[in-house]
This record gives structure tokens, sequence and C-alpha cells, in this order.
């Protein structure tokens, strides 16, 4: 008998979805908020029973996120989060900065009011989670404000490799970050802002800049990565069988 799927949305994705297509926003979610560390095994079987789908369905979303390099499928041993050595990490986070001061060059001279405006009301949810403690939320909120800054720019492949940098570079977060951890600055983010708007392609690129050096000046390089189980990640997703 076909399983009934216990698929709750996800906060990244919209309605009108395939089961695919939620399997994967949570998942993606799930490492964007860094409660998928590196080198957490995802097992076929466990994320089956969790979401309430068939493996098909599971190996259809881990196929896509291992497309977008944040998920490594290993034949005949499974899925794990991907985990950047030091210079895989280098170079996505060189990456990076190449694609974000396209992406404000871009975004200065395509973004609408309206996106504007929805992207300030992001940042000040982004500040009230870490005002409230909610790091995990906080943290996946500063990297939509990157995911939704490349919409801005009006270039999709540009918003495809984005989600796929800003995944990686929270991967490489949780591995190499020093000290208490940190967040994308949401005074540098509205600052940010305040240069696009005011069409200031050099002043926005230089926060850009400056903005990507602060992420990464705060990287060792050199921390290895924890465990996490699967059930607890994904506990507020399941919903009781009918």
């Amino acid at each position: 008998m076909k399983k009934k799927s216990t698929l709750k949305k996800s906060p990244t994705v919209g309605p009108t979805l395939t089961q695919d297509d939620i399997v994967y926003g949570h998942i993606f979610d799930a490492i964007l908020e860094q409660r998928l560390p590196p080198n957490t095994k995802l097992n076929e079987e466990a994320l089956g029973e969790i979401f309430g789908v068939s493996r098909t369905i599971i190996r259809r979303a881990l196929l896509r996120l291992s497309v977008e390099q944040i998920v490594k499928i290993r034949p005949n041993r499974g899925a794990i989060v991907a985990a950047p050595n030091v210079e895989e990490a280098r170079q996505v986070l060189k990456a990076r900065e190449v694609l974000e001061l396209a992406i404000t060059e871009l975004a200065v001279e395509h973004a609408t009011s309206e996106q504007i405006a929805k992207l300030r009301e992001l940042v000040k949810e982004e500040h009230a989670a870490f005002d409230q403690g909610d790091v995990g939320r906080g943290i996946r909120l500063s990297g939509e404000f990157h995911i939704q800054l490349a919409s801005m720019a009006n270039n999709p492949p540009l918003l495809s490799f984005q989600r796929s940098i800003v995944s990686q570079t929270s991967l490489i977060i949780a591995l190499y970050e020093v000290g208490n951890r940190g967040q994308c600055s949401f005074d540098e983010h509205n600052q940010l802002l305040d240069a696009i708007e005011a069409g200031e392609t050099e002043k926005a690129v230089s926060l850009m800049r400056n903005h990507l050096g602060h992420i990464n000046a705060k990287l060792a390089l050199d921390d290895e990565a924890i465990s996490s189980d699967l059930h607890a990640v994904f506990s507020d997703v399941v919903l009781k069988r009918r």
C-alpha cells in the first residue's frame, strides 16, 4: 500500500509543489540552518519514514541536492551532507565573492522598490530571530537574504548558482567557523539595501566585498564537523499517521 505523505511545506517553498520539491526544500533549509551538519548520513529509509514518502521521491530530492553540490552521493554507501575540505572551502568562498559582486551590480540595475521593501522585512525577521536566540532560523534568513538578492539581479542562472553557493557556504561555516557562531550582520544588509536603492553601484559592490570579508574572517578552515540525528532534525515536519 502506498505511504500516506506526512509532509508540511518548507519555509522556502511555495504552493502547488510536488512531494520531491517539498522534501528538497526541507533538507535544503535544514542544511542552510546548519541543523544538518557536514558528513551527516542521509539514510533513504529513515527519510522516507520521516516524510511519509517513497524512497524514490527521497532519491530524486537527494539527487537534486547533489547536483547543487551540497549533498554527496556515494556509490553503494548512500548519501551524506557534503563536507568541503580546506582547499574546496577556499574555492567556494572565492566563487561566492565573484558571484555576489556580479549579483550586486545587477541588483542595482534591476531591483524594484517592492523587492527592496520585502528584503527589508526579511532583515527585520533575521534581526528578531537572533534577538530571540533562534540561531538556526537567523542563519537561514541570512542565507535567504543573499538568495533573494540574486532574484533582484533578474538572471535565473545566477540565482541557481547562488542557491548552491549559499548552502555550500553554510556547510563551510558549520565546519570551520571559530569562536561564537556568528551571522551575517543585519546592519550590513541594510546598508547594502540603502546603496542598491540609491542606485550607487560602486558603493554597493564595495559594501558586499567588505561583508563577505567579515564572513570569511571568522573561518579557521581547520575544524571538524559534528554528527546529527535525522529524526531530531525533522521532528517539526512529521505529522501523526491518520
